[in-house]
Formats: structure tokens, sequence, C-alpha cells
């Protein structure tokens, strides 16, 4: 039996034939998509209204796809996937250094992009405790995570963090001492084949993860680089 899923999608696009296709293949796996061509439109919905997940394009009549993002990630955790048309690997480490959680690339099937839309909401889903009736929880030097309630706290304070960066990050503590490549998280937590830019979008992630514990110092508390390797919680 076909996998249905529910959720508010946020989804801006300028090219309205686009928007309009990927609207009709939300809304028949049972999505409701709201549905903006301009740059204000989309800002002034994400303002008011609450999404589960974000598809928006980068290139806006009105204004940047990638300020979008900022704006939404000043608020808000839910997934962002980001549509364009440019192929450069400079594109999508800014779209992740922005908050993204995943990088579509025009032309696309729709049926793939709704493949993703339904994997970072399966990821967000797997965290908010429908599914998961025990309460995991790891504790790590200050460091709390809750696998059921998605909650990171750091010496008591809490921890805002996107469901693909929670994902890393527990993964990691959850197997404490195990060393994962690139290569391996990003097949684990994006469920896709390992490609060649995967690297940066692994890269950019650590790099939001280690931000926001204010572990960036040469000698990180949590999650360590093992040089031609790959990272470690010890």
């Amino acid at each position: 039996m076909r996998e249905k899923m529910s959720g508010r999608i946020l989804l801006v696009d300028d090219e309205r034939e686009i928007a309009d296709l990927i609207e009709t293949f939300l809304q028949n796996e049972q999505f409701q998509c709201f549905k903006y061509h301009t740059f204000q439109e989309a800002f002034l919905a994400a303002s008011r209204e609450c999404f589960d997940l974000a598809i928006i394009d980068i290139m806006l009549p009105d204004g940047d796809g990638f300020v979008l993002c900022r704006e939404i990630r000043k608020k808000h955790t839910y997934p962002i996937i980001l549509l364009t048309s440019k192929t450069e690997g400079a594109d999508r480490v800014t779209g992740l250094s922005l908050g993204a959680d995943d990088y579509v690339t025009k032309p696309f099937l729709p049926i793939e992009l709704v493949a993703r839309v339904k994997a970072h909401l399966r990821r967000v889903h797997d965290y908010d405790g429908k599914e998961n009736g025990s309460n995991e929880i790891v504790t790590i030097a200050g460091l709390l995570l809750n696998k059921t309630s998605h909650e990171c706290k750091l010496d008591g304070e809490r921890i805002r963090l996107t469901p693909t960066e929670f994902s890393i990050l527990w993964l990691l503590c959850k197997n404490r001492g195990k060393v994962y490549s690139a290569d391996e998280l990003f097949q684990i937590i994006w469920g896709e084949k390992y490609f060649k830019n995967s690297r940066n979008t692994v890269m950019v992630q650590i790099r939001h993860i280690r931000e926001k514990l204010n572990d960036i110092s040469e000698k990180p508390k949590f999650i360590k680089t093992i040089w031609g390797v790959g990272y470690i919680v010890e």
C-alpha cells in the first residue's frame, strides 16, 4: 500500500506551471499546499502561519529565496527544501549555511520532490513522540538529547535544532565512540547515495551544530573530527 502522509506545505515558486505541478503532486499525497509566487507573499505567510515544511525557489521576482530561508530559520525549525536551476556547489552550500535541509536542482521529477518531502516529515515525525513510546534520552557532559520530544539542552538551556541537525547529533551521541564518515552520515540521515557535493552538505550541518552548542574551538567538546576518517562523539 502506498504511504500517505499529511502536513501543511509552504510552496514558493514564481514559475506558475512548475508550482501548479508540484501542488498537484502534493495534494495527491494528501498534503495541504499553500502556494505563493513572490517573496513578499511568502514572507507574510511564513510570518503569520504555521507550516510543517517549506519548498522555496531561490530565484524570486521580488526577492531572494536565501533571504526567505534565513528569515524562517529565525523562528522555525521545520524542514526547508530549496529549488534552483543553478548547479553550482556554492549555491548549495549557501542555502545549507542559512539553514536549509535539502536542495533540489531543476529540472526534477515531481515524484522525487514528494519523496524528499516525505523523508523530511518522517524524520520530524520520528521524534515527535507519536510513534516512539519510549523516552529515549542521552546525556553527555551537560548535553541532553531526548529523542521522543526532539529536545536538546546544554547545561539546562534549550538549544533549537532543525530535524536534520538533531538527527546527526542524536546518531553520533547515541553511538558514542563510533566514527562516522561523511559518506555514512549522508546516507543514513538523508537516505540517499553519496555524491561529490555531499561532503560539503555534511560539513555545513556539523558546523551549525557546533555553533549552536558554542563548541567551535580547535578542540571541540562534543563532535570531534578525525581527519581523513569522519566525525565522532567521544
